[in-house]
């Protein structure tokens, strides 16, 4: 089932690096496979390269800088009013961290519950945080994966919204195996977002439903 918009969902971007998964969003966009429209990309980094691919592709390039807010002792909570200020004025009605590397205060989160997803390289609830493919390498795991969520304000805590499962290799590195993933994540999340724009993702509880079905490729299974 799929619900055709009105208008494009109106969609922000937060990121810190190169925006692979800006670049797959932006390309499911005019692929017209995602009724969205990025209406800013922001870094906290004045020279990612996800600013460069906004402006390549039309989109608002926004570097907000972190250093006017250093040493107070509500720094994080000050730069992410700064941030909502920004979304504010560009409308945005969701958000989507991409490679962005900052923790989101409460401040944030609280402003856009159930309006903000992530993707995280690992089948979560397994390996939150960092260096999590050397993690699964060294746990001897035989899958690997990728995770959009909603962002919570526990770290890759969110409600589970599509996952992508990858086999973990014999002769895999963490760079290896990092690359497989991020095939997946670049498959997953514009499916994310246009299910979010089509209306048809319910949170119960820790719970995500997908009204009217799962779509094929809800849960992709890599065989490579």
């Amino acid at each position: 089932m799929s619900t055709k918009r009105a208008t494009p969902l109106r969609v922000a971007v937060l990121a810190s690096g190169r925006g692979s998964n800006l670049q797959a969003i932006i390309d499911a966009i005019e692929a017209g496979q995602l009724q969205a429209r990025i209406v800013a990309v922001i870094s906290n980094k004045k020279d990612a390269v996800a600013l460069e691919r906004a402006r390549n592709h039309g989109a608002p390039d926004i570097f907000v800088d972190p250093k006017p807010f250093a040493g107070r002792p509500d720094s994080r909570e000050a730069y992410d009013q700064a941030l909502l200020e920004v979304l504010s004025k560009h409308d945005a009605e969701l958000v989507l961290l991409a490679g962005y590397m900052k923790i989101v205060t409460a401040v944030f989160i609280n402003s856009y519950v159930n309006r903000m997803m992530n993707i995280h390289p690992s089948l979560l609830p397994s390996f939150p945080g960092l260096e999590v493919q050397k993690k699964a390498i060294e746990w001897g795991c035989k899958l690997a994966g990728c995770t959009v969520h909603f962002v919570t304000e526990g770290v890759d805590e969110g409600p589970i919204i599509l996952q992508a499962a990858v086999p973990i290799l014999d002769g895999d590195t963490p760079e290896t195996l990092a690359a497989r993933i991020l095939e997946q994540e670049h498959k997953i999340y514009p499916r994310a977002v246009q299910l979010y724009a089509e209306g048809r993702l319910r949170v119960e509880g820790r719970r995500v439903f997908i009204d009217g079905g799962k779509p094929l490729g809800a849960a992709l299974v890599s065989a490579s």
